[in-house]
């Protein structure tokens, strides 16, 4: 009897493994999700507003540069603020006629907007502009930050750093042997 109960609950697990021919297979049903184009998307966050940037000239340690900032609203003529921060005042600063923030209304259709921002590097190194901007809604406020890198100076060279010690094998394979800490 327990042999009998044993074999019938294997065939029906086994039975239940393979599924019924008239389900897709898993590639079947992937391929027919890619196809369909009417599908929503809800996997993909959209920010509400793209920042594209370019840094002007050349960044010298005292000068000011000039950023460029290419701004694109996902939201139409839904108007924005944007805000500029530096997170280090000892590395970079901004020169007094420069605001730390501005509203704008971008314009109809599928245009960009731009913006020129100013900032005086006071070290050499890479150095970062962080820029918000921030649309109101009626269900709360989204926000896009980006963080803009400003090399100033050469950049430096990037080394690295070697660990263990680098042999042959009878192939001439090359074999990093790192040894063991105990």
């Amino acid at each position: 009897m327990k042999l009998t109960t044993l074999f019938a609950g294997a065939a029906a697990l086994l039975l239940g493994a393979c599924g019924n021919a008239s389900t897709p297979e898993r590639s079947d049903a992937a391929a027919d999700h890619k196809s369909d184009s009417t599908l929503a998307r809800t996997s993909e966050i959209q920010s509400p507003v793209q920042i594209d940037y370019s840094v002007i000239g050349t960044p010298i340690v005292g000068q000011m540069v000039a950023v460029d900032l290419k701004l694109k609203s996902s939201l139409g003529a839904q108007p924005y603020k944007i805000s500029f921060r530096v997170n280090d005042p000892t590395a970079m600063q901004f020169p007094e006629t420069q605001s730390a923030s501005v509203s704008i209304s971008p314009p109809a259709g599928d245009k960009h907007s731009s913006q020129q921002v100013t900032v005086i590097p006071l070290r050499e190194g890479r150095l970062y502009l962080n820029v918000a901007a921030v649309v109101e809604t009626e269900s709360g406020s989204m926000q896009t930050v980006t963080a803009i890198p400003i090399q100033v100076g050469p950049e430096a060279p990037r080394q690295m750093l070697e660990n263990g010690s680098v042999t042959t094998d009878a192939d001439g394979n090359l074999i990093r042997s790192l040894p063991a800490e105990e």
